[in-house]
Parts: structure tokens; C-alpha cells; sequence
């Protein structure tokens, strides 16, 4: 049975919040199991394959139409974000070690970025790179780290950022003070970078060309639930893994001074906010405009954190299961 849908309801309501079409439930799902957990990320190379890492620091690639799979790397780490350069090299966020570039599948993985002002990359989340070899990445926190990342949404002190580095490897902190920096997408037009704010039920958008170049605001905000990874799928939209939906509790605790919300962290786990089980995927185009909403139940398939569109298939990345699922849109 489809759960119902969650919405949300903008305080000042406008075209980009609009939903343009109905909501069908997200069709059902196959899983193509890995022999790990956690794929938290899943990207699509050139070649059509699919790529996750599991929480053991395996890199895999997966054949989607029979799920058969080879290890391709072994990061010092967990591998977060991904991306999968068109010259088949891949990026790869790891916690404690920072932004990786494996050459080549059997490839021994190369230090793109350790370090940040001078402060260790602890925490990367997602990564992109543009044909000019520019990346752009973002730090999810500077103060927790990936095991304790619900510390970071429960403080909500912002200390996440959107960081370019140049392909002579400056690096320049475009975005800081994000709440928990999550997925990141680059237009299509390289006129503006996306960032999740998963902390804060966001996306913000950096403007790199054009009268508001070097400026950011909000694609989207208030949204109906916790956008994590995000990739731009072969359609031309944002597809937004949504990990759950929004927590009334996590809501209020939002609203109390940072030392309550720190308390919160020392109560035994049974009695913090729990993300609710859901499968659910969202896609926008680069107006803010929802395009698909689609969610089912998440008694098979449960903590979305990451969807990547490729000619109509969806393939969905997840923070609690042992598979990624395959999908596709309505």
C-alpha cells in the first residue's frame, strides 16, 4: 500500500514551491544486494554501471540488470559522495581522509583534498567536478563527525560549507555556515552550484555567472522533509534522495536555545528523534519547481540517501540497507 504523501506548506507560497504534476507512488523496487552495507551514495558511470561504496570502505561496481558486482577500490575510511568522471575516473568522500580520485577501477586512490584552511577534511559529503577539471565539494560538519552526524542535526549550529577547488588545487569556501552541507549538483549552463542543506530542509544555491555571480540564496526551502545526496539525472532535473520525512520533535527542538538541543544528544538512543521508514525520491528542475514526487512504503527499502536518474531508471542509495534499489519514473 503507497503511504500518503507528505507536503509541506511554504510560509509565502511561489512558483518554484508549486508542484507541476500529480504524485503517483514511487513504482516498486528490485534490490541488487552487495555483499556490505550502506551504499550511501550510488552515481552512474559513462558506461551505464553502477557505482556505491558500503560502510566497510569497498567501492563497488554493479551491473544493474543482473546486480552481479566486482570491487573496484578500498578506501582507509566510509565512503560517502560520489562522482564518475566521463575519462571513468571517480571522486570519492571519505571521512577522516577528505576528497580521493581513483584513476581507474584496481587503481590505488590519490589525496585530491585532506585539508581545508589550514583544518582537516573530516567530513566530506558529496562531490562534483566540471570538464575543467574545477570541483566542487561540501562538508557536511567541522564539528562532528560522520558516527555522530545526528549530533550535528540535533546542535544545528551550521558549521557545514560549499568548497571550490580550482584545477591548479586552490581551494575557496563559497558557501559557510550551511546546516549540515549535503548533495551537490552543478547546472548544466555552469551557471549556479546546489547544495543540500539536510539540516534545514533546503537547497542553497551559489550563482557563479551572471548580475548575482558570487552570491547565493535558496532554490528551494521548506521542504517536506531531509534532502541529502543529489544528482543530475540524464532527464536535466535534481533528484534528491529525501531520507525521511520531517520530525515534529526535531522541529520543536529547533526552535530551543543550542545547549537544549545539545541534551538532547546524552539521551539513550530509544528516545531521540528517529528518522521514519520511508522509500522517497524527489526531482526539481533548476527553477525550484517539484517535478516528481514519489514515495511508497519502506517496509522493503528505507532511508533514501541518495538517487541517480539515467534514461528513465532510478537507482536509490540508503544509510540502513545491504543493497541498492532500482526503480524507475512514472
Amino acid at each position: 500500500m503507497p503511504m500518503r504523501p507528505h507536503r509541506w506548506n511554504p510560509p509565502r507560497p511561489t512558483a518554484r514551491a508549486r508542484q507541476t504534476t500529480s504524485v503517483p507512488p514511487l513504482p516498486p523496487v528490485r534490490l541488487l544486494p552487495l555483499p556490505g552495507t550502506a551504499p550511501e551514495d550510488v552515481v552512474v558511470t559513462p558506461e551505464g554501471r553502477v557505482v556505491a561504496g558500503t560502510d566497510d570502505g569497498t567501492i563497488w561496481s554493479i551491473d544493474p540488470a543482473d546486480g552481479t558486482h566486482e570491487k573496484i577500490a578500498r578506501v582507509q575510511g566510509r565512503p560517502l559522495g560520489l562522482h564518475a568522471d566521463a575519462d571513468g575516473s571517480l571522486l570519492i568522500c571519505v571521512t577522516g581522509q577528505g576528497i580521493l580520485r581513483l584513476a581507474h577501477p584496481g587503481a590505488e586512490p590519490e589525496v585530491l583534498v585532506d585539508e581545508v584552511d589550514g583544518e582537516p577534511l573530516a567530513f566530506p559529503s558529496n562531490v562534483v567536478r566540471d570538464t575543467d577539471g574545477t570541483v566542487y565539494f561540501s562538508i557536511a560538519s567541522r564539528r562532528w563527525p560522520f558516527e555522530q552526524w545526528m549530533g550535528d542535526i540535533l546542535e544545528h549550529s551550521g558549521s557545514g560549507r560549499l568548497v571550490r577547488r580550482d584545477p591548479d588545487g586552490a581551494l575557496t569556501v563559497l558557501i559557510d555556515g550551511l546546516q549540515f552541507g549535503n548533495g551537490v549538483v552543478l547546472a548544466p549552463d555552469r551557471s549556479c552550484v546546489l547544495v543540500a542543506e539536510t539540516g534545514a530542509y533546503r537547497i542553497a544555491r551559489y550563482w557563479l555567472t551572471g548580475p548575482r555571480a558570487g552570491t547565493h540564496d535558496h532554490l528551494v526551502e521548506n521542504l517536506p522533509g531531509s534532502p541529502d545526496n543529489m544528482y543530475l539525472g540524464t532527464d536535466g532535473l535534481v533528484w534528491v534522495g529525501m531520507v525521511a520525512p520531517r520530525n515534529p520533535l526535531l522541529d520543536k527542538l529547533f526552535a530551543l536555545p543550542g545547549v537544549l538541543r545539545q541534551l538532547t544528544w546524552a539521551l539513550p538512543d530509544s528516545l531521540r528523534p528517529a528518522p521514519a521508514r520511508t522509500t522517497w525520491v524527489l526531482a526539481l528542475d533548476l527553477d525550484g519547481t517539484v517535478v516528481h514526487d514519489l514515495q511508497r512504503d519502506g517496509s522493503g527499502f528505507a532511508m533514501v540517501t541518495s538517487v541517480a536518474e539515467h534514461d528513465g531508471t532510478l537507482y536509490l542509495g540508503s544509510l540502513s540497507e545491504s543493497a541498492v534499489a532500482v526503480s524507475t519514473v512514472p
